[in-house]
């Protein structure tokens, strides 16, 4: 088929020391029944430290973008999507593709990583008040009193930050919801466009909220927000 379809690039969760496999390929699945061509992006974790990670997300943009033809991709919606702290890891690319380091890291030019959007799934983005200190203390390592500060997102937003979709739940006592509020805050403050919807409902790493995505038992099935990946796939055909 000829048909260029938006990419999403996933990028799971699991507080930069593992990787959530119920935040991989289930959610790369479900994306390609929406019509999007799906990634997931295995990064590197604990011992390493910032900023390998993003460098790897930035070239896997890079790479998604430059193959656009072979893999039928539209190389305008492409879609970096993150789950708790690799949505720390999305929000940061959303924040920082045009900074200078990312070009001396990295063959190319910044244009080539430019994320078109974002999705972040109640996602880890602030170091002050609430933040979940374990995420930023194993991506920072020795360095987390000097640096976790410079990585709290909010306050790197810009109106270069790309369109943003964000979803938390009020429940969520791991990574709270003021996460995503003072994100979207700062979007608004820059008229950064953005949806986002906070569930009353589930824990935190809902994924899907489904039973396929469960983590054992009924834990993480919540029904209130499986209409999550709906809700996106409607905002990105009207806004990307």
């Amino acid at each position: 088929m000829d048909r260029l379809r938006p990419a999403v690039i996933i990028c799971p969760g699991g507080g930069y020391e593992m990787l959530s496999d119920r935040e991989a390929e289930p959610i790369a699945i479900k994306m390609m029944s929406y019509g999007f061509q799906a990634f997931v992006l295995r990064y590197s974790i604990k011992p390493a430290v910032y900023p390998l990670a993003l460098t790897e997300l930035a070239a896997a943009v890079q790479l998604v973008r430059s193959k656009q033809e072979e893999w039928h991709v539209d190389p305008n919606k492409i879609i970096v999507a993150g789950f708790s702290a690799g949505g720390h890891l999305a929000a940061n690319l959303g924040v920082s593709w045009q900074a200078p380091f990312l070009e001396e890291l990295l063959d190319g030019k910044k244009e080539d990583w430019q994320p078109n959007g974002l999705l972040l799934s109640y996602p880890v983005l602030s170091s002050g008040e609430f933040a979940h200190e374990g995420s930023f203390r194993a991506l920072l390592a020795e360095e987390y009193s000097v640096k976790h500060t410079s990585l709290s997102l909010e306050h790197l937003v810009t109106e270069l930050t790309p369109p943003t979709f964000l979803w938390h739940t009020l429940e969520d006592s791991l990574v709270k919801a003021e996460n995503s509020l003072l994100f979207a805050e700062q979007l608004r403050q820059y008229n950064v466009p953005y949806e986002m919807h906070i569930f009353p409902r589930g824990g935190h790493g809902l994924s899907l909220g489904t039973k396929e995505t469960a983590n054992g038992g009924v834990h993480n099935i919540e029904p209130s927000v499986v209409r999550w990946p709906e809700l996106f796939a409607d905002w990105v055909e009207w806004n990307i």
